[in-house]
């Protein structure tokens, strides 16, 4: 496998096809490609975790457009043909560099395995998502130190035995994700989706539901159907084969996992739409990914949630891959931003934050309760593991990349909080650490002895009410297995004769 160095694909990033490089922090940090406009180095620097506001970004277009009047018409006449002169010399140069435009990217036969590895700098931080020179919004309470901060906006007030539920949640919830991998190595199960690096953004949203709020999960959403109370086990029967989910969703208005990518996006919007119409004051919140984000079933959804207002949260875990496909080949412009051409806001969180994701979802399902419509919320975070057990990360990306990830982990930032503020002690870490242990335990109990289905249950519940063809084909499956035993039968008849 061939892999570009990090200086090659820095290259490529400057000719306007790549992301905004952050630090660690989340804070902006300079890069080789030229600021759009002098007026935007100019401005004032914004405050860590700042969200712009429409009237802000109307203010600053108005005060261009004044000073552009206030100019003297030579100057400007100049200035303007200057630039674009610049600008089409920058742009062919650029074209005649990239190899999409030269065609010799698909003459080599560039496949998924050996595109380059994004540099760490860029991953690191709120990446912009091709938007060369614009400086990402994350909506942030908790820093990756563990100092709590806070947004003018959006804000969150925890007791302490509060703080320690989110913690406990996300080490469980990650010790469950932890066994279901090993297990599937086994051999236990034929697949899993890890959710590893996700767990601030998962369980953070979901403790901020009401229980008759109604989640449409993707098929990682293993926090939020803790938060939801699903039995873990039931999430392993599926990936197992032996169950279609083993829960049933009306008990915990908790939809079962979707592996469609993303067509629970249309079932959330309608689910919404049908809330309305029944008067209730409940609201709908609907998972996908960055990937899913360029499906037809997601730009549906939102179209038709916008023009019926429906009571429902779009909650994008932008984990910086699809699959092998970075963010800037999903969106030329940050997913959250994709909201403004439908009609609804969105924002940006810190999706490794669960103070900022509790906080940011709270107010969004509050939002859609009281009838001002949908919204989305493009969490910011980073998948730790693999997109499922049968993909290789290192193929596609590096492992600076990963490391700087790992320095914004959601558990260790709230570990340190909680240390740092003394709302937790020794003993508090060392029962969720003897807890989870438990839980380890007991999923691997559980998965060896669970039961394989009845062969003939895959006939139910296809119909309510019953279904000519469907019986003929129990029948004709039945007399099917039925004729195993009998060859059974007769090969030890023959044995015994001998």
């Amino acid at each position: 496998m061939t892999v570009e160095s990090t200086a090659a694909r820095s290259s490529t990033r400057r000719s306007g096809t790549a992301e905004a490089d952050t630090s660690a922090t989340g804070k902006p940090r300079k890069t080789a490609a030229k600021a759009p406009a002098k007026s935007a180095a100019k401005a004032p620097a914004k405050s860590e975790g700042a969200v712009k506001s429409p009237s802000s970004g109307s203010r600053a277009k108005s005060a261009a457009k004044g000073s552009d009047k206030a100019a003297p018409k030579s100057t400007a006449k100049g200035t303007a043909k200057s630039a674009s002169k610049s600008t089409a010399a920058r742009s062919a140069k650029s074209r005649a560099k990239s190899p999409a435009a030269s065609g010799a990217g698909r003459k080599a036969g560039t496949s998924r395995a050996t595109r380059p590895a994004r540099s760490a700098a860029s991953a690191a931080g709120g990446a912009a998502n091709g938007v060369v020179g614009a400086e990402p919004e994350l909506i942030q309470l908790l820093t990756p130190e563990g100092e709590r901060v806070t947004h003018p906006e959006y804000d969150v007030e925890l007791s302490a035995e509060e703080l320690q539920g989110l913690y406990r949640d996300m080490v469980l919830t990650r010790r469950f994700d932890a066994e279901a991998t090993s297990l599937q190595r086994q051999g236990e199960l034929g697949l899993w989706a890890s959710l590893l690096g996700q767990e601030a953004a998962q369980i953070g949203s979901g403790r901020a539901l009401r229980p008759d709020d109604y989640v449409f999960p993707t098929y990682r959403e293993h926090g939020v159907a803790w938060c939801r109370d699903v039995d873990p086990t039931m999430l392993l029967g599926m990936f197992r084969g032996v169950n279609n989910g083993g829960w049933d969703p009306n008990s915990n208005n908790f939809h079962l996992y979707t592996i469609v990518i993303g067509s629970q996006a249309l079932h959330a919007a309608g689910y919404a739409m049908g809330l309305t119409k029944d008067g209730a004051d409940s609201a709908v919140i609907a998972y996908f990914g960055d990937g899913a984000s360029s499906q037809g079933d997601v730009a549906e959804a939102f179209t038709f949630s916008a023009v019926y207002n429906a009571p429902i949260v779009f909650f994008c875990q932008n984990n910086q891959w699809a699959i092998s496909e970075p963010t800037e080949r999903q969106s030329r412009v940050p997913i959250y931003q994709r909201a403004q051409g439908y009609g609804f806001p969105g924002v940006r969180v810190d999706g490794n934050d669960v103070l900022a994701c509790l906080a940011v979802t709270k107010a969004a399902v509050e939002r859609a309760r009281t009838g001002e419509g949908p919204m989305l919320i493009e969490a910011f975070t980073y998948r730790m593991g693999a997109h499922t057990t049968s993909d290789d990360p290192t193929r596609y990306r590096s492992d600076e990349e990963r490391a700087a990830w790992e320095a914004k982990d959601p558990i260790k930032r709230l570990k340190a909080y909680l240390e740092n503020e003394k709302l937790a002690d020794a003993d508090f870490f060392a029962r969720i650490e003897e807890e989870s242990e438990a839980m380890g335990r007991h999923v691997r109990d559980a998965i060896r002895t669970m039961p394989d289905p009845d062969s003939m249950a895959i006939f139910e519940n296809v119909y309510a009410d019953g279904h000519a063809l469907v019986d003929e084909e129990r029948a004709q499956f039945a007399e099917y297995q039925a004729s195993f035993a009998t060859e059974s039968e007769s090969g030890s008849a023959a044995v015994e004769g001998k």
